[in-house]
């Protein structure tokens, strides 16, 4: 079977065979690099060696057969064999491609594009949380820009793709795993094709969370019933339009912010009084400014809820927790495990009782933001302290 590389596979034409040099991509030429081969030469000599008295002998052989004209001995210095020989020893004495640092911590991962699976049995939390990761992916790579350098490893021959001719990802034929590296922020991503037109995003750095930070400002999620939603917070009421006890306990609650890296805040008090809206005013003005990314979740979404450990800062906010957090003396509550999975979250024992190597959950804030009606059906576990930092009544009618 032979290979062209400016087309198809001799025994796969009618299949259809990717040609990555139609597509832009063009063959990576190994340069010398008396460095490495010093290198070489200290820490490797016999097999050096050894690679240089073959390559020598195989070329001697050709050029010195009896049974055949010069002419036709030099000509087979030149044959496919003898180059295949060749290629491999200036493979060996010249330093490969770069490729990944596989050892590097910080990794965003994403699967594009998502799938979303939604049934009356199934909310689309797993698909909500894989499009905020999806977003996060690509504004890094927007916030990186072009490459320095892009490679693709593809029928035993290594290729780049020129880089001022870059136009996008998704413009970019990826038939085996490609490779991009951004020297100025140590970065690396990996791309790796999948069926049906899939791919796989993986960025990979030493320090990925300033551009995480960056590239998630703003973002805020809506997860309700069976609709989900990506965007950006809005609120129709400023803080300054609600009263001033409230704009007294606002300050009270931004200074916390400040402090503290878990803060649990709850008001109530009767429908229209302003809860639902005071939250969305305090995420727009106070958190969103500082980099929190805000979920806004109903009963159950927060129940099958997890933080997502690539996120430093995260808002929760909560309408109607009297409904999910029920005093579990009661029969309603016994039927669920909701109050429990809320007490572990404000806790923290959900997302920081196992930690990975990078440690990301030890840096995470977080800030959970609940409405309630009513305090009286809520679990006196809920309402000990170190769990709700903060209580609010709000006894006023607002418009």
């Amino acid at each position: 079977m032979g290979f062209d590389y400016f087309g198809k596979s001799d025994d796969y034409r009618n299949k259809n065979q990717p040609s990555l040099l139609a597509s832009g991509w063009r063959p990576f030429n190994r340069e010398f690099d008396w460095d490495f081969l010093w290198q070489l030469f200290h820490q490797d000599t016999q097999e050096l060696t050894q690679k240089s008295l073959n390559l020598a002998s195989r070329v001697g052989e050709n050029l010195g057969r009896n049974n055949y004209a010069w002419w036709a001995n030099l000509l087979n210095v030149f044959s496919e064999d003898t180059r295949y020989e060749v290629e491999k020893f200036w493979n060996y004495i010249t330093p490969e491609p770069l490729s990944p640092d596989y050892r590097y911590k910080d990794i965003l991962s994403t699967e594009t594009p998502i799938v979303q699976f939604v049934s009356r049995n199934s909310i689309p939390i797993d698909y909500v949380l894989n499009r905020l990761q999806e977003i996060a992916v690509f504004r890094v790579l927007d916030l990186l820009g072009c490459p320095d350098i892009i490679t693709q490893y593809y029928l035993e021959r290594d290729f780049y793709f020129p880089v001022e001719k870059f136009n996008g990802w998704e413009r970019l034929d990826v038939v085996n795993s490609v490779y991009a590296y951004w020297s100025q922020h140590d970065v690396w991503l990996q791309i790796d094709p999948y069926d049906r037109g899939r791919r796989q995003y993986t960025l990979m750095a030493k320090d990925i969370q300033p551009l995480i930070n960056k590239a998630t400002y703003n973002l805020a999620v809506m997860l309700s019933g069976y609709q989900s939603r990506v965007g950006k917070i809005h609120s129709q009421f400023p803080i300054k339009t609600f009263g001033a006890n409230i704009q007294s306990f606002t300050d009270s609650v931004q200074q916390a912010i400040l402090n503290q890296n878990q803060l649990a805040v709850l008001v109530h008090g009767e429908p229209g009084t302003g809860k639902t809206a005071w939250t969305q005013a305090v995420a727009k003005e106070i958190l969103a400014p500082l980099g929190y990314v805000i979920f806004i979740l109903d009963h159950d979404a927060i129940s099958n809820f997890v933080p997502p450990s690539y996120l430093e800062r995260i808002c929760l906010i909560i309408n109607e927790a009297d409904n999910l957090a029920q005093d579990r003396a009661s029969e309603v509550a016994q039927y669920s495990n909701k109050t429990e999975h809320i007490l572990s979250l404000l806790d923290g024992t959900l997302y920081q009782s196992v930690i990975d190597d990078s440690g990301v959950q030890m840096r995470q804030r977080l800030v959970v933001l609940m409405t309630c009606n009513t305090t009286e059906r809520l679990d006196p576990a809920m309402l000990r302290k170190g769990r709700v930092d903060l209580l609010q009544e709000f006894s006023q009618k607002f418009v």
